[in-house]
């Protein structure tokens, strides 16, 4: 049985004197070599040396923006021929940001300085001479070195592989980033709808059905009132329960959405409220002289407290510890059981959806839980110092009514 392509590691399997498939797929990319390289160097040659020696003109730097354009899908198909026929995998680069450049001065600047583009042009002008030598190479030793072949052919596609990781790929680290951004805003925005559904879900389900059963309840004791007053009095003690626990609920969606302790208090003192509902003894340690930005500061919040829900419901542990601490411009969490272990990202506790949040503010998260355990869990965000008045809301919410504050009337 033939190995897997392309392996784990990433390479193909070894060369035999036997054709396998791997050999036949790198066999047809290098006989496509020359008409594709054809393709690809007409089409530099004509457009971007035309674009060139027009630039004295006013449509010269228009034609050579149009053209370098054109290369980036020359580059993909390129790339689609190599992730098919030689396994190499290599990222699309980011679109040009062209709508967000301003005026058509800045866009043709952008599109002309465009390092993709000029890369895919060399690629396609050092295709030609080399598609020549795959083509004739592949064509006649297929006739008469064919026993040999997959070894020729295995090093004539290296330097395939080569070139397509070399002049093929993101152009650079800031290329990679801008991907990882795209990606990280998809997640925030995914996050941030199902946010929205979970609090329209509990609106609807919670407060607002009990809201409309005290309307109920009150409208019915109004009738009886005159007629019946102890069946009055008792529906209004029944639309005073309602009323508590409508509180209640009121109290545990506002606290989910953004807890008043930590606007008010930080950190600290929200961490130690989360942690005092626990059913394990959760000792919590926070080093911070300053308070981070309301963000950084509200997905620690919410970090530590999905994790300490995990550690009531899954950990079966005895004790757990909190440690919060800023480290070299960053934040870090580190929450720890003595519990079973075998938590992980995939083990459907909610620890997939921490990590894509903490990795969508270019945060870290990191799970540690052999079987038997401890379990330890390092999240790590980037520190933002508050500025004031313009990062947050400063102002001292109107507190909720306590249960204990609601009397029946009499």
């Amino acid at each position: 049985m033939t190995e897997p392509f392309p392996s784990p590691a990433g390479r193909p399997p070894p060369a035999r004197f036997a054709y396998d498939r791997h050999t036949w797929k790198e066999i047809a990319h290098l006989l496509a070599n020359l008409p594709m390289s054809l393709v690809g160097f007409t089409y530099v040659v004509t457009v971007l040396f035309l674009g060139l020696g027009l630039t004295v003109t006013v449509v010269g730097f228009p034609l050579l923006a149009a053209g370098l354009m054109g290369t980036r899908l020359l580059g993909r198909g390129e790339r689609a021929r190599a992730r098919a026929l030689l396994g190499v995998r290599v990222e699309e680069p980011s679109r040009l940001p062209l709508h967000g450049a301003g005026g058509f001065l800045p866009r043709l600047w952008m599109a002309l300085k465009d390092p993709v583009g000029w890369r895919t042009a060399l690629y396609e002008v050092i295709r030609l001479p080399w598609g020549i030598v795959t083509f004739t190479v592949t064509l006649t030793s297929l006739f008469v070195l064919w026993p040999v072949l997959p070894f020729i052919a295995r090093g004539l596609a290296n330097a395939d592989r080569a070139m397509v990781r070399g002049l093929l790929s993101p152009s650079d680290e800031l290329e990679r980033r801008i991907a990882e951004l795209e990606s990280d805003r998809g997640v925030v925005v995914d996050t941030a709808a199902a946010d929205l559904r979970r609090i329209e879900r509990d609106l609807h389900d919670g407060a607002q059905a009990r809201l409309v059963n005290l309307a109920m309840g009150l409208g019915l004791a109004k009738e009886k009132l005159l007629e019946d007053p102890d069946a009055a009095a008792s529906m209004v003690e029944e639309a005073h329960g309602e009323v508590k626990l409508a509180l209640q609920e009121l109290r545990d969606l506002a606290r989910g959405i953004h807890p008043a302790v930590l606007t008010d208090r930080g950190l600290d003192a929200a961490l130690s409220s989360v942690a005092s509902r626990c059913t394990v003894p959760v000792r919590v340690t926070v080093d911070l002289t300053e308070r981070p930005a309301a963000a950084i500061e509200g997905i620690a919040y919410f970090t530590v407290s999905e994790l300490l829900q995990n550690v009531s419901k899954h950990s079966a542990a005895r004790t757990a510890s909190v440690e919060v601490w800023r480290s070299e411009g960053r934040l870090l969490i580190q929450v720890e059981d003595d519990g079973h272990g075998g938590a992980s990202l995939d083990g459907g506790t909610g620890m997939r959806g921490l990590a894509d949040r903490l990795g969508a503010v270019d945060g870290l998260f990191v799970v540690e839980s052999p079987e038997g355990g401890p379990t330890t869990v390092t999240a790590e965000l980037p520190w933002r110092d508050r500025s004031g008045a313009l990062a947050e809301d400063t102002r001292t919410p109107t507190p909720m009514p306590t249960q204990d504050s609601v009397r029946p009337t009499t």
